[in-house]
C-alpha cells in the first residue's frame, strides 16, 4: 500500500507528464482544397490558412445568369470548405488535453482530500480503541 507522500509523489508525476504532452501536441495542419460545380466550369481553391485563395471561372458560366452563378458559386466554395473537413477527418481527432489535464488534476485533488480524511477517520478510531485496552 502506497503512503500519502508516495501517492503525492505519483500524482505529481502524472500531472507533469500530461501537461509535458500537451505542449509537445501540434495542433492539426490544413491543407489545400478545391472544390468544383457547374460541371468543373468553377473552381474555388481554400488555401492552408482556410481562406479562399482563388476562384476559376469559365466565361461560359458567365452567359447562365447571375442565380445560377451565385448558387454554383456556393456549391463550389461549400465543397472546397468540405475538402478541408475531410483532409483533417483522416487523422485521428485531438483530445482537448487542456480539459483533460484540469479534470485529472481536480480528481486527484479530491483523492487526496478524501483519503487524508479517511487516514485521520482511521486513526482516530485506532486511538479510540487503544485508550479503551
Amino acid at each position: 500500500m502506497l503512503g500519502e507522500n508516495a501517492l503525492e509523489e505519483q500524482l505529481a508525476q502524472a500531472r507533469a507528464a500530461l501537461r509535458d504532452v500537451s505542449r509537445t501536441v501540434a495542433p492539426r495542419e490544413r491543407v489545400e482544397s478545391v472544390g468544383e460545380a457547374a460541371d468543373g466550369r468553377i473552381r474555388v481553391t481554400v488555401g492552408s490558412d482556410g481562406r479562399v485563395s482563388a476562384v476559376d471561372l469559365d466565361p461560359r458560366v458567365l452567359r447562365e445568369g447571375s442565380e445560377h452563378l451565385a448558387e454554383e458559386l456556393r456549391r463550389a466554395v461549400n465543397a472546397a470548405l468540405d475538402g478541408q473537413d475531410e483532409a483533417g477527418a483522416t487523422t485521428e481527432p485531438m483530445p482537448d488535453l487542456a480539459a483533460m489535464t484540469a479534470t485529472v488534476e481536480r480528481l486527484q485533488d479530491q483523492g487526496l482530500r478524501q483519503m487524508r480524511e479517511i487516514t485521520l477517520a482511521v486513526s482516530e478510531t485506532m486511538r479510540k480503541l487503544h485508550g479503551r485496552s
